[in-house]
């Protein structure tokens, strides 16, 4: 039996190429799965009634948002809407993968997973709104009873659980004991 040599193994996983490789795939990856599964709801869900499961916890349903999370500005005009929703976020998006590859060596895995996450839900939405007129489809609803979130779609988990892992891996890396020590998946 071959004993694994994880120094080895980190010492690979660390070199700045594979980091950006898998940082890339990653994101393309989740942009992938964002564009199909909101293809497949236009193509099952629209123009149809809501789908219930698991005693009317998860939802899906058809809608298309020409604002930001929870219809958040659908009431700019074009340019504006435009401006604000598509064009500074792009910018914004651009500065992070910017930013990651040029920081690729010193970021953890953990904080390049998370700025994977938030770039591949950005790009997912930020391409609805520019190739369908600022109208980004949602298609999935979670609640119990009468409390319910808003209707988003997997460019939104991406974002919110890239945010919540990158506060989390942040944290982490300050730990009290050893400010510079690894961070979650590093």
């Amino acid at each position: 039996m071959k004993i694994v040599n994880t120094s080895a193994i980190k010492t690979i996983l660390n070199r700045r190429w594979i980091k950006i490789f898998l940082f890339s795939i990653s994101s393309l990856s989740l942009i992938s799965w964002d564009r199909v599964s909101k293809e497949f709801a236009k193509e099952h869900l629209k123009g149809k009634p809501e789908y219930s499961y698991f005693h009317d916890s998860f939802r899906l349903l058809y809608v298309e948002n020409t604002g930001a999370a929870m219809s958040l500005g659908d009431k700019l005009s074009g340019s504006v809407g435009l401006w604000v929703l598509g064009i500074i976020p792009l910018a914004f998006l651009i500065g992070l993968f910017i930013y990651t590859v040029q920081k690729s060596k010193k970021l953890s895995f953990g904080k390049l997973l998370a700025f994977s996450l938030i770039l591949a839900g950005g790009i997912g939405n930020i391409m609805d709104r520019l190739l369908y007129d600022r109208h980004v489809t949602d298609f999935m609803n979670l609640g119990i009873m009468n409390l319910r979130t808003g209707i988003f779609n997997f460019a939104d988990v991406w974002i919110t659980a890239g945010v919540i892992y990158f506060i989390f891996a942040s944290r982490k890396n300050r730990s009290p004991k050893n400010p510079d020590s690894g961070t979650l998946l590093s």
